[in-house]
């Protein structure tokens, strides 16, 4: 039998170790927010939540009965990403929160709810006039959505938005909206075939105010428990079509668009960057990052400019290696035919549905992390088989329209170097 003594002792190292245990932060309790020997699961999904009318999307998420803003976030609750760029989400704040609580927030088809704490939604470029009157698309008429910084018919069509259950860092972020096309050196301008004078088809008085990006590029820095913040690259350049196929100025577009980020993560290939605040110059070295959104180019496929991607895939400071697959995208594609059977690239790592005349599925949505400080694990692309029961989310476009989008949602598992490494 133990005596008083003992029993005091015992007693007193309880109590002590209910208040260590009170003491300790959440990263030891596996908190999502901040455990560090947890995955970030970064995921990139064009939603096509844009609409045709300035309000539209608010009025359509205003009630849970949306069907295809209901798919959406299915999606999104059966792969369960941590960080999820949003692109083609018209701009309005009040429609991203409506969007948390009406859909994300309730159980879709039996899938369990998600909660995004945090956001980041800006501005973008499409729908947005210059103040001097300018003919970018040479029309003769200074009207949207041609003349544009970004193709749109209302400020923030086709915008973008990013979700977050880790603490997004806003007084950090950097914004490169109104970067001009003009200011990257070696800029693929496009020429007017008619004159001599390379990169002419913009008067000098366009490439004064002519804004590199079609919708933005931001760099989201986000507490993920690392060592230092996991910078999201987020951007949605422009496709490399509708225009004219000769001077090809929305494929060279894209693929400076591309060549933003593959500069800004290099230093010595940066100095020429500024940001929406006037501070100068790319990514800092040493800090973790990963590259978001949907790129519009194919490694092989497709009308990009030649190499467009390969500016980030081939990148020195990129790990490019794990590149996510589904079996859906390789059934689909034999499904549909057409030019998919002459695609060069493997129709596994296919992001988005088509027309199969022209271009054909193609990779075209990217998660792409750093190569230091950042270990993919794993990752794959939401493009379930005909046989699954999740099929209906995403469909077949031979039937009519996708039900949810023509791109599919792509995500990496990531861990991030943290303190204990």
């Amino acid at each position: 039998m133990r005596s008083s003594r003992t029993r005091s002792k015992i007693i007193v190292l309880l109590v002590v170790a209910m208040v260590l245990s009170l003491a300790v932060p959440a990263t030891a309790l596996g908190n999502h927010r901040t455990d560090r020997r947890r995955p970030v699961r970064v995921a990139t999904f064009n939603a096509s939540l844009n609409r045709f009318n300035q309000g539209d999307l608010r009025s359509d998420l205003s009630t849970p009965d949306n069907g295809q803003a209901r798919q959406i976030a299915e999606i999104i609750q059966r792969t369960r990403p941590d960080v999820v760029l949003i692109n083609e989400f018209d701009f309005d704040p009040v429609a991203a929160d409506l969007f948390r609580e009406n859909y994300l927030g309730v159980a879709q088809n039996g899938a369990r709810p998600i909660d995004y704490p945090y956001l980041y939604i800006d501005e973008s470029n499409t729908g947005v006039l210059p103040d001097l009157e300018v003919d970018f698309d040479n029309n003769g008429a200074f009207a949207l959505p041609g003349d544009g910084f970004g193709f749109g018919f209302f400020p923030g069509q086709f915008g973008m938005l990013v979700l977050s259950r880790y603490p997004v860092k806003k007084r950090h972020v950097r914004t490169f909206q109104t970067f001009l096309w003009k200011d990257m050196p070696g800029a693929l301008l496009p020429d007017d075939p008619t004159t001599a004078e390379p990169g002419d088809y913009y008067t000098d008085a366009e490439l004064d105010v002519f804004r590199l990006s079609s919708k933005s590029h931001w760099d989201i820095p986000i507490d993920v428990g690392g060592r230092k913040p996991l910078h999201v690259l987020a951007s949605h350049p422009t496709p490399p079509v509708f225009d004219d196929p000769v001077i090809d100025q929305n494929g060279r577009r894209n693929h400076d668009e591309i060549r933003f980020w593959a500069d800004y993560v290099r230093p010595h290939r940066s100095r020429y960057v500024y940001d929406d605040a006037g501070r100068r110059g790319g990514l800092r070295p040493g800090h973790p990052f990963v590259i978001v959104g949907d790129q519009n180019a194919d490694p092989l496929d497709g009308d990009s400019v030649p190499g467009a991607v390969q500016r980030l895939l081939d990148n020195p400071k990129i790990n490019a290696r794990l590149t996510p697959r589904s079996e859906g995208a390789v059934q689909d594609a034999e499904q549909d035919g057409g030019v998919n059977l002459q695609h060069r690239g493997n129709p596994a790592s296919d992001t988005a549905d088509f027309n199969d005349t022209a271009p054909g599925n193609l990779r075209v949505d990217y998660v792409l992390p750093s190569r230091r400080a950042v270990q993919p694990i794993r990752g794959g692309v939401f493009w379930p088989t005909r046989s699954s029961p999740l099929f209906p989310l995403v469909g077949d476009d031979q039937d009519g329209p996708t039900p949810s989008s023509d791109h599919r949602l792509v995500w990496l598992d990531l861990r991030v170097a943290s303190r204990r490494w």
